[in-house]
């Protein structure tokens, strides 16, 4: 291959492999380094007996996203507070036009699926992702993990009984959870506490994610009363210069909450059955760097 040709070729497969990446790590800028050392990879591989590339990158990318994870882990053994996953801008456009194709994307990228997606090994987060949100098959994924095939099975299964376990109940209503996003960001505003409270579960949970660096909850917060009271008390205490918007962010419409134009906050929010069943909110700034560029 010429160079154009190669860097062509890793261009057109850039989404997909950062799309596996971000789904392994939950943090952007890991997902895009290991990206970066998947194209080191294969600027300088011997291409000659390469017949997929596709298949090729997206074996590179998993292995050293796995090596990446292990390290992440470590680190995230003195986290301070809840850990949620960097928000990450989703936008599939014309490049995933099947609606149930789209529904399967952004669920396995949501918030709630990352979390839980967590408490899996390394081995079998590359497994459930490979399979659950790209499709591929076990032969392909056996061959990718250099596993044998009733191996990868085996742990394909672990993985999605786990998460089907503890993945939380919702819709995924593009409509609906903006039009009750933006009910909830009026109710707060306006300090409408009983309104706010008409939007909640009665078991709902509020998750704030800051590291220890910025001013947000240290425990899941519980409970639509609960859950109101800091809500509606955050808003009041406001954010200097304040201006947001709404944006889509993992699968779904969230608010960008910026200060001085520059990111302060994400919320987005979980529904079932038409009321609110999770709130998050990430505060934590090493992880809206790339919403504030």
């Amino acid at each position: 291959m010429s160079t154009d040709t190669v860097t062509d070729v890793f261009e057109e497969h850039r989404p997909v492999l950062l799309g596996v990446a971000y789904r392994m790590l939950g943090r952007v800028a890991d997902a895009e380094d290991v990206v970066q050392e998947a194209w080191l990879r294969w600027s300088g591989a011997d291409r000659d007996d390469v017949r997929e590339p596709r298949g090729y990158l997206v074996r590179i990318t998993t292995r050293l996203a796995i090596d990446r994870l292990r390290q992440i882990k470590a680190r995230q053994e003195a986290y301070v507070g809840p850990w949620l996953p960097e928000p990450y801008v989703t936008d599939f456009g014309d490049v995933v036009p099947d609606t149930a194709e789209r529904a399967v994307l952004a669920d396995s990228v949501s918030l709630a699926v990352l979390v839980v997606l967590e408490s899996l090994s390394p081995l079998e987060r590359a497994v459930f992702v490979l399979r659950e949100a790209f499709g591929y098959p076990y032969a392909d994924i056996a061959t990718m993990l250099d596993r044998e095939e009733p191996a990868v099975r085996q742990l394909a299964g672990r993985a999605r009984k786990h998460v089907e376990e503890r993945r939380p109940r919702y819709e995924v209503d593009p409509v609906q959870r903006r039009d009750l996003t933006e009910r909830f960001l009026a109710a707060a505003a306006e300090g409408d506490l009983e309104g706010l409270m008409s939007l909640l579960a009665p078991d709902v949970r509020l998750v704030g994610d800051s590291g220890g660096k910025s001013r947000a909850p240290l425990r899941v917060i519980e409970t639509a009363d609960r859950v109101g009271r800091f809500v509606v008390g955050a808003a009041r205490k406001g954010v200097e210069d304040m201006t947001w918007r709404i944006v889509e962010v993992n699968g779904g419409p969230a608010v960008l909450v910026l200060s001085g134009g520059k990111a302060d906050s994400v919320f987005q929010v979980d529904i079932a059955d038409g009321r609110i069943q999770s709130v998050y909110i990430v505060r934590n700034p090493d992880k809206l760097q790339s919403l504030s560029a």
